[in-house]
């Protein structure tokens, strides 16, 4: 059998190599947690039905990882970023997530995400200049 790596791909690639890794990691978790994958997206939109931001995220077996949470320049300081964090914070608990974790870089939302309990548990400095924080927040006591 010969083989080859590429840079080469389609969506159809992705989905494979990811499901690999979802079939692989579903061998290891306990059989209550095999089936707990939920993508879970709060949109921010305004009355034209514009998203203006939002926070994109999934729960895997036991936590909520949040991927992006951004709001438009327009609407930041307003208060939407909490509104959305504490409210997927609360779908988190309503799901039985054991906890969030998420990643911020320097520039962006440390102070943000520490206001709201989320610790730093790992850091890389030197991310294109800027330090890249890695965080979490524990839901049950």
């Amino acid at each position: 059998m010969e083989l080859h790596i590429s840079t080469e791909h389609s969506n159809e690639d992705r989905t494979r190599v990811r499901n690999k890794l979802i079939a692989f990691n579903h061998a290891h978790f306990p059989k209550e947690l095999s089936n707990r994958y939920e993508e879970l997206n709060l949109l921010l939109k305004n009355a034209e039905g514009e998203t203006l931001g939002g926070i994109v995220g999934d729960i895997c077996w036991n936590w909520l990882e949040i991927h992006y949470l951004i709001l438009d320049e327009q609407v930041r300081g307003l208060g939407y970023g909490s509104k959305l964090l504490l409210e997927i914070e609360g779908i988190a608990r309503q799901k039985s997530c054991d906890f969030i974790k998420l990643d911020t870089l320097s520039f962006q939302a440390l102070d943000f995400y520490l206001k709201y309990g989320y610790e730093v548990y790992g850091t890389i400095h030197n991310a294109g200049g800027h330090t890249h924080y890695y965080l979490k927040k524990d839901l049950k006591s």
